[in-house]
């Protein structure tokens, strides 16, 4: 091992040790609420058990048999989740929900609530008859065993959402999942839900994200760190050029843009079970800061799953806009901002989070400063390689992130 070898893992050891006392940090204060929902964990040690899915299905029906016995129209309320003011910001678990939410309802006997009212009642009917057979579905077949009823399948996968928040429990506990579009390369093993092997070091393109993150087993790795890629064809690009063999031990995963909940889920796993640094690699534009932003701090429209998606201590490795002025990146390789992105970035400027990432908002000022973006391919320009052998490591070894 070079003495360039021993300094590149010093860093991340060290990098490593004060991220570990920061997450211990994190899961103390987490105690009091681990305790309290202690009763009412799953089969499989989480909130939102099998029990504790129909019990709420079951209340909601009974409310609703209660109203119709006294002449009364039944109302299905849930919090929502598309209203800001109905979350918070914590430093240690990124947003989450706020108090005394604002709620919408949908109410049987107005006209315009019918159909969506007959849509949930039929999600509800099918999530029970799941959770009581103790078998799953994906939204996707879901869907397609009524199109006439659920018209897209957009319309289906904010219902499942709104039901999940509705009785307050993780979207997978309603055993109907979403198929995963994120890969995972590298160093790692694990036992999938239903007892098959998996090497993610095998197959050159990389493995597809599990449909059943929560029920993942035997998880082992040796890697130093993890590293979060915002695109497909960069992972892609990464693997070919032997990142995984050249920088290991590692883990590499994508989530092909914005990540879906298994990817995030996953990068949650792999966090809290090796304690290992993780970092980001994304596009210099604000919508790829958007993601980054999704995989530590969380989603409004999912903060009450936050525990269990975000990374706390997620780090921005790369692509920085300082960087693409310190690279020097040529003016025809660079792209302009346009009206969506300058939204973006106005609108990620008010987000509570900036405030406790000062280094991140310097970079977003940046961003409307110059009036360009840089993708991550930009530095390709430098070199074919430049990415893997030189921008990369150099980062890791000299303490480049954010």
């Amino acid at each position: 091992m070079t003495e360039g070898d021993v300094n590149f893992w010093d860093s991340l050891e060290t990098l490593g040790h004060e991220l570990l006392n920061r997450e211990r940090e994190i899961v103390h204060k987490r105690l009091p609420s681990t305790k309290k929902d202690k009763s009412s964990a799953s089969d499989d040690g989480e909130n939102g058990s099998r029990g504790q899915v129909l019990r709420a299905i079951e209340r909601l029906t009974e409310t609703m048999i209660a109203a119709l016995s006294k002449g009364q129209s039944p109302v299905l309320t849930y919090k929502d989740r598309q209203n800001s003011s109905n979350v918070s910001f914590d430093e240690d678990f990124g947003v989450v929900p706020s108090d005394n939410p604002v709620v919408k309802t949908v109410d049987f006997s107005a006209i315009k609530s019918t159909t969506r009212f007959a849509r949930t009642l039929q999600v509800l009917a099918i999530s029970y008859r799941l959770v009581q057979t103790n078998t799953y579905s994906t939204k996707r077949d879901v869907f397609y065993n009524n199109t006439k009823l659920f018209g897209s399948q957009r319309v289906l996968d904010t219902i499942v959402d709104d039901i999940a928040c509705m009785l307050e429990v993780p979207r997978h506990s309603l055993h109907i999942l979403a198929t995963s579009k994120g890969c995972v390369a590298g160093d790692l093993t694990l036992v999938d839900s239903d007892g098959s092997f998996l090497d993610c070091s095998v197959a050159s393109g990389g493995t597809m994200v599990p449909a059943h993150v929560q029920h993942i087993t035997n998880l082992h790795s040796n890697a130093k760190f993890v590293l979060v890629v915002e695109k497909d064809a960069t992972f892609q690009k990464l693997l070919d050029d032997g990142f995984c063999r050249k920088l290991a031990p590692c883990i590499l995963v994508t989530g092909k843009g914005v990540p879906d909940l298994n990817t995030r889920m996953l990068v949650h796993k792999l966090w809290k079970a090796f304690h290992i640094p993780v970092f980001a690699l994304v596009d210099a534009d604000p919508h790829g800061m958007e993601i980054m932003c999704t995989y530590k701090y969380g989603s409004m429209a999912l903060s009450h799953e936050s525990h269990s998606l975000t990374v706390p201590t997620l780090k921005w490795l790369g692509v920085l806009p300082s960087d693409v002025r310190r690279l020097c990146i040529q003016e025809d390789v660079l792209l302009p901002m346009t009206d969506s992105d300058r939204a973006k970035a106005r609108e990620l400027l008010r987000r509570p989070y900036l405030s406790a990432e000062p280094l991140w908002r310097r970079e977003l000022e940046e961003f409307m400063t110059r009036d360009r973006k840089a993708e991550i391919q930009s530095l390709i320009s430098i070199s074919p390689t430049f990415l893997t052998d030189v921008y990369i490591p150099n980062k890791i070894k000299f303490g480049g992130w954010i």
